[in-house]
């Protein structure tokens, strides 16, 4: 029944294609052996990994598997390149996306347009310029632009990259003197965390700790770790291993996903787990972004504020992650910020405080509000009888 489910789920509902690593399928419910020929205990069904990792056509939900306005690039991220690749959507800061794919493809990924292969739902975006153009094209464009101070470096995952050419791109780097910090994505740490064991990384990333502390910059390294027990000995290793090489930080960034992290208990064990057992700081969760079937993994904004409400108090403030609502063209928010909320209909208003672009063009059109959704089945019914009846609105 698992495989089948599972297969059902790929041909009419996956975004993303399947690849898990041997780590992550460990830590999925290790005490749910095989019942017989094909069949998994429940606990393996309800384990919080296995739900993002394999999502299966049963989760989701059939009455709004999707969001009317859920979209591929929910965060117009493609839309704010500047160069292929490169999204400057904050004033100070930008995305450098180095390559399209990953060690392992959560179902939730924010960057289904783009990153893994193709899947019966989804013909995935392509970069279209060679690597080393595209890296050029990024470098020039900082070059050009030193109001930019902060770049995330990520892609996909930047343990897919070979280690030469990460250590190349992040060296351009610190020549920029406007670039001070210097951010590292990869879910590798905890996906893949002998990666960052390997030797050639560990000295890489050695040198590059002592250039950047002899130029005033900060390089750090950003993981994603949903559950507590994605934090295993050899993660906390790892994440030890990269924090002697000198860098900055170890930070976590985790998505908030119903049937995974969504209780107070669960967020303090992840955030107590990173913190105590592997130096790893707490650092945000995202509402899971509007793309398409996520609908059984996202959470009403209420939910996110009141969880945010209930971690408070139990780690020190600063290991105390904020839960931040990623809004279409206005970026990071937290979820207390919101200017205006109809429980209703569950459309939030958030301000947009920067304008939406600054690169070669100039700057955008003055900010203005923006609006975010939640889960229609998550309202009252008053609520979901006028989204019935409304049908799906124009893109925000």
């Amino acid at each position: 029944m698992f495989y089948a489910d599972l297969e059902r789920d790929h041909r009419h509902r996956a975004t993303m294609s399947m690849q898990v690593t041997p780590q992550m399928l460990n830590t999925m419910a290790v005490d749910a052996p095989v019942r017989g020929a094909g069949s998994l205990t429940d606990a393996f069904y309800s384990d919080p990994i296995r739900c993002y990792m394999l999502p299966l056509f049963s989760d989701r939900r059939d009455d709004w598997p999707s969001h009317p306005q859920a979209q591929r690039d929910s965060l117009h991220e493609q839309e704010m390149w500047a160069v292929e690749g490169l999204t400057h959507r904050y004033p100070t800061k930008v995305l450098a996306e180095l390559l399209a794919t990953c060690p392992q493809y959560c179902g939730q990924c924010t960057r289904m347009d783009l990153v893994g292969g193709s899947t019966q739902q989804v013909d995935k975006r392509h970069f279209e310029s060679r690597p080393r153009r595209r890296l050029d094209a990024m470098l020039a464009y900082l070059r050009r632009h030193p109001e930019v101070r902060d770049v995330v470096v990520s892609g996909g995952d930047v343990a897919n990259m070979s280690w030469p050419r990460l250590e190349w791109f992040v060296e351009q780097l610190l020549t920029i003197p406007s670039v001070k910090e210097i951010r590292l994505a990869s879910k590798a740490l905890v996906g893949l965390p002998q990666h960052w064991l390997g030797s050639e990384v560990l000295s890489g990333l050695e040198r590059l700790a002592k250039v950047a502390t002899g130029r005033g910059t900060q390089i750090a390294l950003h993981t994603h770790a949903n559950v507590a027990a994605s934090v295993t000995p050899l993660v906390a290793q790892a994440a030890r291993a990269v924090l002697a090489t000198g860098i900055r930080d170890v930070r976590n960034q985790g998505v908030l996903m119903r049937g995974v992290n969504a209780t107070a208990e669960e967020l303090l064990d992840l955030c107590f787990a990173a913190l105590d057992g592997a130096g790893i700081m707490p650092y945000y969760f995202y509402q899971c972004d509007m793309i398409p079937f996520s609908e059984h993994w996202r959470l009403a904004l209420w939910e996110a504020q009141r969880l945010q409400d209930d971690i408070m108090g139990y780690l020190p403030g600063f290991a105390t992650p904020r839960i931040v609502c990623d809004v279409p063209y206005v970026g990071k928010r937290w979820v207390h910020q919101a200017i205006a909320y109809d429980r209703t209909t569950g459309i939030s208003g958030w301000a947009q405080s920067h304008p939406l672009a600054v690169g070669d063009g100039g700057a955008s059109p003055e900010p203005e509000q923006r609006v975010y959704y939640d889960p229609i089945y998550t309202l009252p019914p008053e609520g979901q009888q006028w989204w019935k009846r409304s049908g799906p609105l124009p893109a925000s």
